[in-house]
């Protein structure tokens, strides 16, 4: 599902349209799983309206030796963290199973201070559930494609990726690693994410902890 163009006032209004559009889909026993940091009003938006807990979804790039900036693979976090690595390429550059492992230990820490830092407690298990992945936009697709692929380790029901807007030709790669796409605006060309925000201000790591708050305590019923 995808529009030409649109323009969204904010993060929270993008999540409130795209709430709507997720509505027909009938997803039950969903969980919804949010980028940080932009990704988390929008997400909010569409757990509210799904009646879903909000959890956030971090993933942490896997450098080359000697080069940390080129990613060799990801790390998904989870009750279950998942690792995605391109063989090929951490073959090329030498990165052997040892150096992967010290890679992945030191960024489950990173991902472990990051939840104490928004206070998520423990992951939501995704096992047999529908779950929705949110966030802001899409400029390249890597870290969503990372993200969507180590989440169907998990053997959740059903996959679904929901996203304002993202460029046109990054949709199908997208599409073929999830059960249903929502994408509200498929532009072309695309420039940029911000562009198609009247409100892209940076999101706060005090906001992301609100809005966590705010989301259990209405799964809960607080």
């Amino acid at each position: 599902m995808t529009g030409l163009s649109a323009r969204f006032a904010n993060r929270r209004d993008a999540g409130r349209r795209l709430a709507a559009a997720l509505k027909p889909l009938g997803l039950g026993d969903a969980v919804v799983l949010a980028l940080p940091r932009g990704g988390v009003p929008v997400a909010f938006e569409v757990a509210r309206a799904l009646g879903a807990p909000l959890d956030i979804l971090m993933v942490r790039k896997i450098g080359a030796p000697g080069h940390s900036e080129y990613g060799i693979g990801a790390l998904v976090d989870g009750a279950s963290p998942q690792v995605v690595i391109d063989e090929p390429a951490a073959r090329m550059v030498g990165a052997d199973r040892a150096y992967i492992e010290r890679q992945v230990s030191q960024q489950l820490a990173e991902i472990e201070r990051r939840r104490a830092v928004y206070r998520t407690g423990p992951a939501e298990p995704l096992f047999g559930r529908t779950v929705v992945v949110v966030d802001d936009g899409i400029a390249t697709g890597g870290t969503v494609k990372a993200a969507l692929k180590a989440i169907s380790m998990t053997n959740p029901a059903r996959i679904v990726l929901a996203i304002p807007v993202a460029p046109r030709e990054a949709l199908p790669e997208l599409r073929a690693l999830c059960d249903d796409l929502v994408c509200l605006s498929a532009p072309q060309p695309f420039f940029a994410v911000g562009a198609h925000y009247d409100d892209f201000t940076q999101t706060e790591d005090d906001e992301v902890i609100r809005l966590l708050s705010a989301a259990k305590a209405m799964v809960s019923g607080d």
